[in-house]
């Protein structure tokens, strides 16, 4: 039997899912479009939030260019034309998916009226109805009503923060992950995995509607993106990392894991900062209104956090290695990031410290367990994205103080709970079932989103020829050369052995053993 390369088995999918979107919402698109927008007073305030978007969707598509730096800067100079190859090309491929099927799947029943004109929705139900839909349509390739300024602006900005998740297992799965794979996971990322669990809650599917359906608070809240984000990113980050197996020379002969050195920690730490700045218009322009003053308190909160992240992952690392160690204090300021994410607009700046100083001991801790468990993750990508994200969405389910939010997910004009605003536990008001709202998200993520793409990458793995893995000869002499086609860096050879090890995880085989 002949067997698709997946690479065609990519296209083939995504053509069928759009004959089926684009068939079930033919009619939609040929109804009346959204009114333009005007000027006058109101059309100025739609033109400043429009403008906030996308300055805001700009930042965020500049944080590409950290991830870029903070990954090649910690793994090795013989592969760092192939680690910044991947974050360059995953913008094309997983923002194509995107663009072509995965913003009608995820978006087609999303509007949000008299702020930046995104007053209808350009679709309606693909999969389930009322609070309990699953998957949504609407026109493909941004046609047809979904072609207006407003629609097209917030498509973009959303774009930007799908191609942080398809990003982040670059990092996880660096220097061992075979060019055509990586190509084939962000048309896969963009067009199917991110749509799914982001039409289950940014999009107003079954987990955005639990507070209606099951008097969960205001069902799952997540602002910016810890879990629709990152810990998305973090579960397919781990899902890879776990089938392709670590690294030639990550386990000594007794299993113990011994640490591969980054060529380039300044390069990494340059990395960090740009994410710090964009990262600004991540939690900020998520208001998607100049007009909402609430984006003041957001700013700072994720300043906070960063701060306090960096500042308690450095005492933590000297206290148990006598060393701050800057790779680790830089990942536990990304930590504080990533957990600030989601609560961002709903907690006290006390709150945020609180918060982000937890991130920055979680994310040391993660790194060391998830190395002990035979898990390769070269730049700490599950414990920066991952681990921190499902504390990011729990820590909203704590902190949430009732000040922000009025009807989050339209909780009460669908049947549910009329309490004005978002609670969590510590403040009352229901918070107990907003912090179960937030539990049941996490649990999605971790079980059924990391289900979805270990599926991928090990279904990958088998009809692959040879599999997703690089071979022993080109992970050795470095993948720049075997599969770019050249050196990242030009000065001097780069090839050789460099470790003995023992080889572990699904990956691990007979031919990757050193002879002795």
């Amino acid at each position: 039997m002949r067997v698709l390369r997946p690479g065609r088995l990519v296209v083939v999918v995504l053509i069928a899912l759009g004959v089926v979107v684009l068939t079930g919402s033919a009619a939609g698109a040929a109804g009346p479009l959204p009114p333009a927008i005007n000027g006058g007073a109101g059309g100025l305030g739609i033109s400043t939030n429009l403008l906030w978007i996308c300055v805001g969707g700009a930042l965020v598509m500049f944080m590409q260019g950290g991830f870029a730096l903070v990954e090649t800067g910690f793994t090795r100079k013989k592969n760092a034309a192939h680690t910044m190859g991947m974050n360059v090309a995953i913008f094309g491929t997983a923002f194509a998916a995107f663009f072509v099927i995965g913003y009608a799947l995820m978006f087609g029943g999303y509007s949000f009226p008299n702020l930046f004109g995104y007053d209808t929705a350009v679709g309606s139900g693909l999969v389930g109805s009322g609070n309990w839909v699953f998957l949504w349509k609407a026109p493909l390739f941004m046609s047809g009503k979904a072609s207006t300024v407003a629609v097209l602006a917030y498509f973009f900005y959303m774009a930007a923060f799908m191609d942080a998740t398809a990003t982040i297992p670059t990092g996880a799965m660096a220097e061992r992950w075979k060019w055509n794979n990586f190509v084939a996971w962000g048309f896969f990322c963009g067009a199917i995995y991110y749509p799914l669990f982001g039409a289950w809650t940014w999009g107003g599917g079954w987990l955005a509607k639990l507070g209606a359906s099951a008097n969960l608070g205001h069902g799952y809240v997540d602002f910016a993106g810890s879990g629709v984000v990152h810990a998305m990113g973090g579960m397919a980050a781990l899902a890879g990392a776990i089938v392709l197996g670590p690294r030639i020379g990550k386990y000594r002969k007794d299993g113990r894991p011994q640490a591969i050195p980054g060529h380039n920690i300044p390069m990494a730490l340059m990395g960090v900062i740009i994410l710090l700045f964009g990262w600004f218009g991540f939690n900020g322009a998520s208001t998607l209104a100049a007009t909402d003053t609430r984006f003041g308190l957001i700013i700072a909160n994720t300043a906070i956090a960063a701060a306090f992240g960096t500042v308690l992952s450095m005492l933590y690392v000297m206290k148990r290695f006598g060393k701050p160690d800057p790779a680790m204090f830089g990942n536990g300021l990304l930590a504080g990031l990533v957990a600030i994410t989601a609560p961002c607009a709903f907690v006290t700046p006390w709150a945020a410290a609180l918060i982000g100083g937890i991130a920055g001991v979680l994310v040391v801790e993660a790194v060391l367990f998830i190395d002990r468990r035979g898990v390769d993750d070269p730049v700490g990508a599950v414990a920066v994205h991952g681990v921190n994200g499902i504390w990011g969405i729990i820590a909203l389910g704590l902190f949430a103080n009732g000040k922000y939010g009025g009807d989050w997910n339209l909780t009460a004009a669908t049947g549910g709970t009329k309490t004005a605003n978002v609670w969590g536990l510590f403040y009352g008001h229901g918070g107990g079932g907003q912090l179960v709202a937030q539990l049941i998200g996490a649990l999605v993520l971790c079980t059924v989103m990391f289900g979805i793409a270990y599926a991928f990458f090990r279904i990958s793995d088998m009809v692959m020829k040879g599999g997703i893995r690089s071979d022993r000869e080109s992970e050795l002499a470095g993948l720049d050369v075997p599969e770019m086609g050249m050196h990242g860096y030009n000065d001097e050879n780069l090839t050789g052995f460099e470790h003995e090890y023992v080889p572990r995880g699904p990956r691990a085989s007979r031919e990757n053993q050193p002879t002795e």
